[in-house]
């Protein structure tokens, strides 16, 4: 099972392949992003993920089977859709020091103090 920082990084690297920026932002968008649940993120990128599915999901699904970011993506200008292509990588930034910045605070937490049997001589 993927992690949620798996899954942003798998949306970037989405991102960064050849094609269509709609192309890409829609293999990012149903393959890696959908599968983020927000209560999984750090609290301080939960707004912002929302404002992102949100404006993915504007639209109504209109063809046979289409969802709604399907639906969104096709009627998003190049434009749009390379600003919320922008938004998913600095979420993914976001999210990496967060979870980075975490990590280390751990480490400091479980670290032992290593102290001398012997006082160094100077």
């Amino acid at each position: 099972m993927s992690t949620t920082l798996d899954l942003l990084q798998a949306a970037t690297l989405s991102l960064a392949r050849p094609g269509s920026i709609k192309e890409r932002l829609t293999d990012a968008c149903c393959n890696h992003l959908a599968l983020i649940e927000e209560s999984d993120l750090p609290m301080e990128v939960c707004e912002e993920f929302r404002a992102l599915t949100n404006t993915l999901a504007r639209e109504r699904p209109l063809l046979r089977g289409e969802d709604a970011a399907r639906a969104t993506i096709r009627k998003m200008s190049n434009e749009e859709a390379g600003e919320v292509a922008c938004a998913v990588v600095r979420l993914y930034g976001t999210v990496s020091r967060a979870t980075t910045v975490s990590m280390l605070s751990k480490n400091k937490k479980n670290s032992v103090n290593v102290v001398p049997f012997y006082v160094a001589e100077a």
